[in-house]
């Protein structure tokens, strides 16, 4: 992988992470698009480079991330389903990722469903605090997220929506709930690489690719944080939603007309 395909890669994922139209099923896309070989590293570079995003959040939203040790609880208990259901079935989940077939689907089902989500879930209450029941309910939607194409943001956002919170609300939980999501991904991975000499050696050997990602992955998230909460308050979903097919659409397309955009 080289200087360029290191910084689009990592542009997708900031601009995408975020957004309810799935980084990863686009960074598998962008992977296929550009011709990268899906090596041990790619996979490791394409969930580490999450941890940039990470930081996006904790940088904007950094009060809260100080406010109590409630806050943590309730985190806690949103990121426990996805946890679970990711040890359980982590090579069945890797055996997706390398699908742009299933992206495209499930890119074009999404968004099918999110022209609706306004409509049936927009339905604020009063009470607007995140409790433990609201958590817990949020993180078995997150749980959906771990089909590629589906993306952790809409799963989580619409979950918070059929507790009643507001849209804003609930893409903002969705943020705070993607910084233990994310880091245990990334961690884990990094972890299976550490305890490898052979993916010790090749960290040292791509210490900088890493570095590059996550600092553009960092920059780009910023921004796309910004313009999705100021985006998703005024207008809702229905764009997302209508992105998602077209995409998802010229996939399917490409595909059955024979065109290889298999991850190799």
């Amino acid at each position: 992988m080289n200087l360029i395909e290191t910084i689009i890669i990592a542009i997708v994922e900031g601009l995408t992470e975020f957004l309810p139209v799935s980084s990863t099923g686009h960074m598998i896309i962008t992977q296929a698009l550009l011709g990268v070989e899906s090596t041990e590293f790619v996979k490791a570079f394409t969930v580490n480079i999450q941890f940039g995003a990470i930081l996006s959040v904790i940088v904007l939203y950094w009060k809260r991330f100080f406010q109590s040790w409630d806050f943590y609880y309730k985190l806690f208990i949103a990121f426990l389903p996805a946890a679970i259901i990711g040890l359980l079935f982590i090579d069945y989940i890797d055996a997706l990722l390398e699908s742009v077939l299933v992206v495209a689907i499930m890119l074009v089902v999404g968004g099918v469903f999110m022209l609706f989500v306004d409509k049936w879930f927009n339905k604020p209450i009063e009470n607007q605090e995140v409790g433990w029941k609201r958590a817990l309910k949020i993180g078995l939607y997150q749980c959906i997220a771990m089909i590629p194409g589906v993306s952790r943001s809409m799963a989580t956002i619409v979950g918070g929506m059929t507790t009643k919170l507001t849209r804003k609300n609930a893409a903002e939980f969705s943020f705070f709930l993607a910084v233990p999501t994310m880091a245990a991904a990334g961690g884990y991975k990094l972890l299976k690489l550490l305890t490898d000499p052979s993916g010790v050696a090749m960290l040292q050997d791509n210490l900088i690719t890493l570095l590059i990602g996550n600092v553009v992955a960092f920059v780009v998230a910023l921004g796309a944080i910004k313009f999705f909460i100021n985006f998703l308050t005024k207008h809702g979903f229905k764009a997302f939603g209508y992105y998602r097919i077209i995409v998802g659409g010229l996939l399917l397309i490409l595909l059955f007309s024979g065109v290889e955009l298999s991850i190799l």
